[in-house]
């Protein structure tokens, strides 16, 4: 799950209905100069390719099946471009501008978003073509049936809202106060480290975990698999490090690369993801002080 840019809106943010489309601060669809045609969205609802690591047996008929990953996501609309009825040269020639700002040539992956039924899901995407028919419709009324295709690196689409849960390092309850009294004071319960992150999507996902210190050779573990993310690094009071799973990438204070500190039994970041359903995870460290803790970001994500 890729970061966001600081600049951009909230995918999805300017979508009001079902069939409207989202994308670099533009909207199509219902309401708008920009109607979504009748074929609708190509790509969207369906499978990426599908890249397969089967081997052929060799004595026997068939293959060994191997792992499955998806290529990326291409989504591909027809657009009509249609101003209303009597808009002058000035308001046909800002509804243009506006569609090429939007669907510029850009390196930087910006949220698609598409409401369907009432849920709105979003991909991170690239505008790879812009077709925009400059015939004689076009030229007298600014009316043009446009094909703009998108591609998504990442082809799982996910719900815009990021979900966030944190814990502390274990810690006993301070359990009754002595000499007792009434009423009496049971203590603050104690952290168990453990937190349970849940989606409802089909996808796996790839949190973004953030290691506060202080605390040492920080980790946060699967119990169910073993499988473990931890670090050979002393975080001080205020440090931060983040793991991100989407890219690989592990930051210290958001500026220096830390992924050399990982230990050697730790997961590679990139296969430490999230199937569906409820994923128990520990948060575990040498030692720690008061306000230690490790936090986990997602959004829920869809094939």
């Amino acid at each position: 799950m890729s970061t966001t840019a600081a600049t951009e809106i909230h995918p999805g943010s300017l979508i009001t209905g079902d069939g409207q489309v989202q994308f670099a601060g533009l909207l199509f669809g219902p309401g708008t100069p920009f109607r979504i045609a009748s074929e609708g969205l190509g790509g969207w609802e369906e499978l990426p390719a599908i890249d397969t690591g089967d081997a052929a047996r060799p004595a026997g008929h068939g293959s060994w099946p191997g792992a499955l990953w998806a290529g990326p996501r291409t989504i591909t609309a027809q657009v009509w471009v249609m101003p209303d009825p009597g808009a002058d040269a000035d308001e046909i020639r800002e509804h243009v501008r506006a569609l090429r700002r939007a669907t510029a040539v850009d390196h930087r992956e910006r949220w698609l978003a598409v409401r369907l039924h009432g849920e709105t899901l979003a991909c991170r995407a690239r505008v790879l073509q812009r077709v925009v028919p400059t015939d004689r419709r076009f030229v007298g009324q600014g009316v043009a049936k446009a094909t703009i295709q998108w591609q998504a690196t990442d082809p799982r689409r996910y719900e815009p809202e990021e979900q966030l849960l944190g814990t502390e390092l274990p810690s006993r309850e301070n359990g009754l106060t002595w000499p007792l009294a009434w009423p009496l004071a049971w203590g603050r319960a104690g952290s168990t480290g453990d937190l349970t992150v849940t989606h409802h999507g089909s996808a796996p996902i790839a949190p973004l975990i953030t290691f506060h210190g202080p605390c040492d050779r920080p980790s946060l573990r699967l119990p169910a698999t073993g499988v473990a993310l931890s670090y050979d690094i002393d975080l001080a009071q205020g440090d931060e490090l983040t793991v991100d799973t989407s890219d690989g990438s592990v930051l210290l204070n958001g500026t220096a690369s830390r992924k050399e500190t990982a230990e050697s039994g730790s997961a590679p970041e990139e296969l430490f993801t999230l199937d569906p359903g409820d994923t128990l995870l520990s948060f575990r460290a040498a030692s720690g002080g008061p306000g230690a803790r490790a936090e986990v970001r997602w959004r829920t994500a869809h094939w």
